[in-house]
């Protein structure tokens, strides 16, 4: 049986108290707040931190307010349960409701946070196992070795962005505002993240995740489809958030998101410029979901083959264009269990 190691637990009530706790401790802290990722990385040895700073007691990091017409404020320790059922968010970003209920299982998302979610480690077969079964080949560059197991010659690590709700945070326009220790930023979600399986959030170790804001709505139409093995419980190994402005059948404004196909979320803008002043049409849809498969650069670290997984990007994008063009015959567009 695989136990937490021992730790010290602060529950500070503020977020500035939360990050100057964070700079006191050092390397040895780590934030926490729904715990589902980063217990099970504790217990396998993948973390290793002597102090938890629990963000749960701060009440300015939960929930969500405002209305779509000017924008939603939500609060980074909101569940995922609570983010995928408000009723603002269900109606007015389909994609991001679609994407919080679609995180790994029921009783999971009744505790796991949309801020743990956005911010949550990348994955790779070599990493995400058992202590002994690292050891036993040697660890890997992310975690106790020195080179990257699926890319040998490669300086860098290669370990796969997992989070589901971060491409859709990207596709809708949404910023984060970050609290440190020596004060506060606002950037736009794709500005969070970097290209690099170790290094793969740009915030200071010292910052919190204060908010995460929606921009209003504004006739923004989203979808969000996630390719997993099961029906439930699995991490994404594709995830495709597509969102639309569209008028008179005419697409006006497009942005096109992929996920779990590098070490960041990637965008498709060549794919979504060639939506601009189309009309859904099949011929159109084939072509931007051709086009789409490009940023894709799957490497064989997660479940199914990397080339499978390129593939199905070009299937899942069409899927989505098609549900958001009301073209979709299919029944089934939140997700694909293969």
């Amino acid at each position: 049986m695989m136990r937490l190691p021992a730790f010290t637990y602060l529950a500070p009530p503020t977020v500035a108290e939360a990050a100057r706790a964070v700079v006191e401790h050092g390397g040895e802290a780590m934030l926490v707040a729904g715990g589902t990722d980063l217990y099970p990385n504790m217990k396998r040895r993948q973390f290793e931190p002597k102090v938890l700073i629990g963000l749960g007691a701060i009440r300015e990091l939960r929930g969500v307010s405002g209305r779509a017409r000017e924008g939603l404020r939500i609060g980074p320790t909101t569940t995922l349960t609570a983010v995928a059922r408000h009723p603002e968010i269900a109606r007015h970003y389909g994609a991001l409701a679609t994407a919080a209920g679609l995180v790994s299982s029921p009783q999971l998302r009744n505790m796991g946070t949309i801020g743990g979610n956005v911010c949550v480690d990348t994955r790779c077969n070599y990493y995400n196992q058992a202590y002994e079964w690292r050891k036993a080949i040697g660890f890997c560059m992310k975690k106790d070795g020195d080179i990257c197991l699926v890319a040998p010659s490669s300086s860098r690590c290669w370990a796969v962005s997992s989070s589901d709700t971060a491409p859709v945070l990207w596709s809708l326009g949404a910023r984060v505002r970050l609290v440190g220790a020596t004060g506060e930023r606002t950037m736009p979600v794709e500005a969070l993240y970097r290209d690099d399986g170790i290094e793969y959030l740009a915030k200071r170790p010292d910052e919190v995740l204060a908010d995460i804001l929606l921009p209003p709505a504004d006739g923004w139409t989203s979808a969000y489809l996630k390719l997993r093995r099961r029906g439930s419980f699995d991490f994404p190994v594709l995830g495709v958030a597509v969102a639309l402005r569209i008028e008179g059948a005419v697409v006006r404004d497009a942005k096109i998101v992929l996920g779990a196909v590098a070490s960041l979320p990637r965008s498709a803008p060549a794919a979504a410029s060639a939506l601009v002043g189309e009309r859904l049409t099949p011929e159109v849809i084939t072509r931007v979901a051709d086009l789409a498969a490009g940023p894709a650069k799957p490497l064989d670290n997660t479940d199914y083959a990397h080339f499978y997984r390129k593939k199905m990007t070009r299937v899942f994008v069409a899927r989505a264009l098609r549900r958001l063009g009301g073209l979709d015959g299919e029944g089934r567009a939140e997700e694909e269990v293969a």
